[in-house]
């Protein structure tokens, strides 16, 4: 346990180190090209995404598309929501609380039943969705296009570092640690 802690410290410490995008500029953007650098340059969004690919990764091979397909329903699904005007409760501090319970449920992905992390990934993406569609303005079709497309490139990013990690004996829970702490920086930042 003392190695997994150690690795996820320095990972943490990592990201930590390095300059944190602003997700959520509180101005519009529209756009394919803007729809897809959001999901690379945003750093809640790119945790998330990358996170959801990890996770999925720990699932049998046979379900290992459900979470990032979930994730991106729900994506599209928030962001028609928001880009309708319709508010939602606690949208930016869940997005954050996403990041953290990702990790969470990385380090932890081999004992919570697969059904309660698909439905944790469906409110996740709900949220992460609404966020970007509030922003979205003209073009909205495109952007919405460009983010679903970068998104999901991450998560199949994400699916290849959790086969990786899978692989190693304290990979997967190092990065869960990982992918937590720097949810916890971003929240606390």
């Amino acid at each position: 346990m003392k190695h997994v802690v150690t690795k996820g410290i320095g990972a943490a410490l990592l990201i930590g180190a390095s300059t944190p995008a602003l997700a959520h500029t509180g101005g519009l953007v529209g756009g394919f090209s803007s729809g897809i650098a959001h999901p690379l340059l945003g750093l809640d969004h790119l945790l998330a995404m990358v996170a959801v690919g990890i996770w999925a990764a720990v699932q049998s091979q046979r379900s290992a598309w459900q979470a990032p397909a979930a994730f991106v329903a729900f994506l599209a699904a928030g962001a028609l929501v928001g880009g309708a005007g319709v508010a939602l409760p606690l949208v930016e501090p869940g997005i954050l609380a996403s990041v953290v319970l990702l990790g969470l449920m990385i380090a932890f992905a081999r004992v919570l039943p697969a059904a309660a992390g698909l439905a944790a990934i469906g409110v996740f993406g709900l949220l992460h969705g609404h966020a970007h569609g509030v922003e979205a303005a003209g073009a909205f079709s495109a952007y919405m296009a460009g983010f679903l497309a970068a998104s999901a490139a991450l998560h199949l990013a994400g699916y290849g570092v959790g086969r990786a990690l899978s692989l190693t004996r304290s990979g997967l829970a190092a990065s869960g640690l990982a992918v937590m702490t720097a949810g916890l920086v971003l929240a606390g930042g």
